[in-house]
């Protein structure tokens, strides 16, 4: 595969050589100029930059509760405005959205909980051709009023007024603006109302879609908005941006990691930087790409420098950036870029649990603990983030109460909450070696199934022959392994090389009792990705192959497998050995509790 970002196998020199002028233009202002400016003009006074401001909800005062999108889309507008000033520090909506309007909002609590020390608030109100936005600045310190305006005008003037409103902001709040800055904060999204609503409603749809199990079907709505909102303006750049990561989504974490799915991805990308070259949003899409699509990180990183440099207040470039850190081995700079995410985005509970997944595959079962506990304190009626923190007991002490206790009280909460957390919920439920639970987390698992790591998805048809397999109903057990071979073999018609799949139609070989093909096909996938390559997706296949051997009769090559992955990060843990049933086949052997006691031991990472 190409390096450069391709539509098809034919791209023209001319295309490649301008972005690539471009790329090396805004890298070097990246590098000399944009990100010594955020960390100079945010270095905090007292705790908290006094340039540093959140964009709370806005209120929604129409008539009709179907404008609730229209408001969320006046408050994202300014505070994106707003996040383009590098001499300002802003609040990432996703940690602003739980202070909505109605609730009560302690000014003092809340600039603490969020590290600002400013907040705007406001209301809009549409009618069928007319639009009131009221905002107010307040000092979060004090609670004392700084600025307020009411402004009146047609549908057509939304975007004007919110720009308005974003400047006088920053005006306020003595922030230094750059003639581009100027200019990037007048720039219209699109001229098309219905275009604009249906970006925003793909948007709040996306919202906490990683953590959910039903991430798929939310996905492929969203591409479906998305597309209807292109289909009225071409030109939407943002929007072009938002449906390649959706696409992204859906390759990267096995729904549909296909040639066809990738080039989607692709084409909206091109689209983004024919549009906006010079755009900030742009390049974070190509980054992203890199990342999720292609595995190439020197040129992720290259994007995301340009993203940076023109994004001052974004907190997916610094994640994005953590998350290569990760899979790269760099272990420090992983978490001083996550950090500086969450600095920015202190709320955000996606970010929380990817900290938490790291503390996991080094086995730093404290940290692992801790970071749940804060994810909860954002939200602690979080369905996906209250079962985590019990499997997160599960892989720290071998003990399943916690998480049985967690699955109960979720679906007691919210029976239709199981699909969100049916992942877990099903590991939970073989690790207790519990029937009825495991029959009902399979009821209410989606067919494409579950992930069991990084980024293994296997087959609905695949977890019910594990339960068959853990319960005795071997007969059951076999038909489903089947079924899931069917699919997997499916799949890689598509994809020949999709080490994922590869692994897992390596462990429904072994399975079936097809010894050879499974190790074959467990040491192919070990081979495509290794984890000098991708320490998270790496480390997941090893563990795949060995449980390969285990399943094949292969006690040795198993137990050799599984002391080599301990060396290291990886996605063995402690109370796994311990309680998951998949490694029953070699719990009888000696070394195997010697391996379960090393499995206590955090890894020693640089």
């Amino acid at each position: 595969m190409s390096k450069e970002i391709k539509v098809s196998n034919e791209v023209s020199a001319r295309k490649v050589s301008s972005r690539r002028a471009i790329t090396a233009f805004v890298l070097l202002v990246a590098i000399a100029v944009g990100l010594a400016i955020w960390f100079r003009t945010n270095a905090p006074v007292g705790g908290v930059a006094e340039k540093s401001v959140a964009v709370l909800p806005f209120d929604n005062l129409s008539a009709d509760p179907e404008d609730a999108f229209f408001a969320v889309g006046v408050q994202d507008e300014i505070r994106n405005d707003l996040a383009k000033v590098a001499d300002l520090k802003v609040i990432s909506r996703n940690s602003v959205m739980q202070y909505k309007p109605g609730t009560q909002r302690n000014y003092r609590d809340l600039a603490a909980a969020l590290g600002v020390a400013h907040v705007v608030e406001g209301s809009v109100q549409r009618t069928t051709d007319h639009i009131q936005v009221q905002a107010q600045l307040t000092n979060a310190k004090t609670g004392a009023r700084l600025w307020r305006k009411r402004y009146d005008g047609g549908l057509d003037d939304v975007f004007a007024i919110q720009s308005e409103i974003a400047k006088a902001v920053a005006d306020r709040l003595g922030a230094k603006m750059s003639a581009a800055e100027n200019a990037a904060m007048k720039e219209r999204p699109t001229d098309k109302h219905m275009a604009y609503d249906r970006y925003i409603r793909a948007g709040i749809l996306l919202e906490g879609t990683a953590l959910d199990a039903r991430s798929g079907e939310l996905r492929y709505e969203a591409v479906r908005l998305l597309e209807l909102a292109l289909a009225q303006d071409s030109k939407f750049l943002l929007a072009y941006c938002r449906l390649a990561s959706v696409h992204q989504g859906l390759y990267f974490n096995g729904y549909d990691h296909t040639p066809q799915r990738l080039t989607r991805a692709t084409e909206a990308v091109e689209a983004a930087l024919r549009l906006g070259p010079d755009r900030g949003e742009s390049h974070l899409a190509a980054g992203l790409l890199y990342y999720y699509c292609y595995r190439d990180y020197d040129r992720a990183r290259s994007e995301l420098a340009i993203a940076g440099s023109l994004l001052p207040n974004e907190p997916l470039v610094f994640a994005t950036l953590g998350w290569i850190d990760r899979r790269q081995n760099r272990w420090q700079d992983h978490l001083r870029n996550v950090n500086r995410a969450l600095e920015l985005d202190p709320r955000n509970v996606f970010i929380l649990h990817q900290v938490a997944g790291t503390y996991q595959i080094l086995r730093r079962y404290n940290d692992l603990v801790t970071t749940f506990d804060r994810a909860l304190a954002v939200n602690p009626n979080d369905a996906v983030a209250r079962v985590a923190r019990g499997l997160a007991e599960l892989d720290s002490n071998a003990t399943v109460q916690a998480a049985q206790t967690a699955v109960r009280e979720v679906l007691a909460n919210d029976s239709g909450d199981g699909v969100k957390v049916v992942d877990r919920w099903f590991n939970i439920a073989l690790c207790a070696r519990d029937a009825d639970d495991a029959r009902r987390a399979l009821g209410a698992m989606l067919p494409e199934g579950i992930t069991w790591g990084a980024n293994v998805r296997t087959p609905k048809s695949f977890c019910e022959g594990l339960a068959g397999r853990a319960f005795g109903d071997n007969e059951a057990a076999m038909n489903a392994f089947a079924a899931a071979r069917e699919e997997m073999e499916s799949v890689l018609q598509k994809q020949p090389n999709y080490a994922e799949a590869i692994s897992a139609l390596g462990m429904i070989d072994a399975a079936l009792g097809r010894k050879e093909d499974a190790i074959r096909e467990g040491r192919r996938a070990v081979e495509l990705l290794p984890v000098t390559k991708d320490v998270m997706t790496g480390s997941e296949l090893l563990r795949n192959l060995a449980l390969i051997y285990a399943w094949t009769g292969e006690k040795n090559l198993a137990l050799d497998q599984i002391a080599a992955a301990l060396q290291g990060p990886g996605h063995i843990t402690y109370g796994q050995l311990r309680l998951h049933p998949w490694w029953d086949a070699i719990r009888d052997d000696p070394r195997f509790e010697k391996l379960v006691e090393e499995a206590k031991k955090p890894v020693e990472v640089k």
